[in-house]
């Protein structure tokens, strides 16, 4: 899907049709999605699908929420999708059954061979486990895998996949494991 030895500084990325996909998406986006009262979750999800994302049931996404390429967007059931929310999904991003992803907070699949004459675009996938929260304006990078039950806290970067498991809390810039997570039932 991305273009190989293209100056990204100067030239497309992407192909012609992938970016006469984004801009039909992105004037439903304008038109359809982003004008709808906060209620209307199952028409925000209908749109999503509309446009090829895979999506459980119980899925609430607010009208704030920006998605790149809404085809490369898996999501569980009972996942809820806070305002301000970005899908930066030029790769594949996949989000588990009853994860939070709150408002303000940024997944980026996508950065630059810094090292590469022609600045090359690289893509990589983000999963997000089951039960795992993404707090308040936190980024999670290309690559990364956030461990099922994990906590990002509000603010913190993730550019690497924990080593430390599942159930952890992380913080800070780059985000460190800061304590256990334990849900009382």
């Amino acid at each position: 899907m991305i273009l190989q030895g293209v100056d990204s500084r100067t030239g497309p990325s992407f192909s012609m049709g992938n970016r006469l996909m984004r801009a039909v998406w992105g004037v439903a986006w304008l038109c359809l999605f982003r004008p709808t009262p906060r209620p209307m979750h199952a028409w925000r999800a209908a749109l999503l699908r509309l446009f090829g994302a895979r999506l459980g049931q119980h899925f609430h996404v607010h009208a704030s929420c920006r998605v790149w390429a809404p085809w490369q967007l898996t999501v569980g059931h009972h996942v809820g999708i806070g305002e301000g929310v970005h899908f930066y999904n030029m790769a594949p991003i996949t989000v588990e059954d009853e994860a939070v992803i709150s408002q303000g907070a940024h997944l980026c699949a996508g950065t630059h061979d810094y090292n590469s004459p022609d600045f090359q675009l690289m893509a990589r996938p983000i999963h997000i486990g089951r039960k795992a929260w993404v707090c308040t304006e936190a980024f999670i990078g290309p690559g990364v895998s956030v461990p099922e039950g994990c906590v990002v806290g509000a603010r913190a970067v993730m550019t690497r996949t924990p080593e430390s498991g599942a159930w952890r809390v992380f913080a800070g810039n780059p985000a460190v494991p800061i304590k256990t997570r334990a849900i009382r039932e």
